[in-house]
């Protein structure tokens, strides 16, 4: 039974290694998205209910999965669990409730609208590696992470972006019904420097859907990659827990 992680945007996988390095099990799979440090298939249409369709998928090969998720990654898990797939033993995810309160951030908004999210990644790609490494640890990329994935933001992730938050307008109304139907046991992961936190939201979820929430007070939004220990004891421990 794998640990399957799944990344969040503007990343891929490798935003894991230091928390995969820091798990006692070595059963763990960690999913790129399609367009996010690999090509985008042919005829595979980039938005969000084909994102939720292909992690449907690929966990179905697996008999049974703990899924680790963060970002775009723990929005696709809720649509997938909302199905309830019998081979989803756990989930933890870093995300609160939806709903009708719930709004996008600034460059999400700039993204989704025509024109402007082509002029905004026009100029991230016309940038140097180093004033787009700037840019993502001005959102919380730890300084000895920000290169690499500065340099993995290219023309097809971009790409990628633009239609996935522009198929997304709607996200709090269309997907929160899946959350009523979510019945595996879950861990939230609450970090409270992230600018996009939300404590009320946060507080919603875990009660709707009975899930633990784990506090990781000294991280941002990417917490596997501010403190890759606390967040492997935190989700070691649930797992235990599972176990008991």
């Amino acid at each position: 039974m794998p640990a399957v992680f799944v990344h969040g945007v503007p990343e891929t996988a490798d935003v894991w290694d230091s928390l995969i390095a820091e798990l006692e099990r070595t059963d763990v799979v960690a999913l790129a998205l399609p367009g996010f440090g690999r090509p985008v298939p042919e005829g595979f249409n980039p938005d969000m209910e084909t994102y939720a369709s292909w992690l449907a998928e690929e966990i179905s090969g697996f008999d049974e999965v703990d899924l680790v998720t963060h970002d775009w990654g723990a929005l696709l898990a809720l649509r997938v669990l909302g199905d309830r797939p019998s081979n989803v033993r756990s989930w933890v995810a870093d995300l609160g409730d939806l709903g009708d309160d719930f709004r996008w951030h600034d460059t999400a908004r700039g993204w989704q609208s025509e024109g402007t999210g082509e002029e905004m990644m026009s100029g991230l790609m016309a940038a140097s590696n180093e004033d787009r490494a700037a840019v993502l640890e001005a959102v919380g990329v730890p300084a000895s992470h920000s290169e690499d994935m500065a340099e993995a933001f290219d023309e097809t992730m971009a790409a990628a972006i633009l239609t996935l938050y522009r198929s997304a307008t709607e996200i709090g109304k269309q997907w929160d019904p899946c959350i009523a139907r979510i019945a595996a046991p879950g861990l939230l992961i609450e970090s409270h420097l992230d600018p996009f936190r939300s404590s009320r939201r946060v507080g919603r979820l875990a009660e709707r859907t009975g899930a633990q929430v784990a506090a990781l007070p000294n991280s941002g939004h990417f917490w596997m990659l501010d403190d890759a220990p606390g967040a492997a004891r935190a989700i070691s421990t649930f797992w235990t827990d599972l176990e008991a």
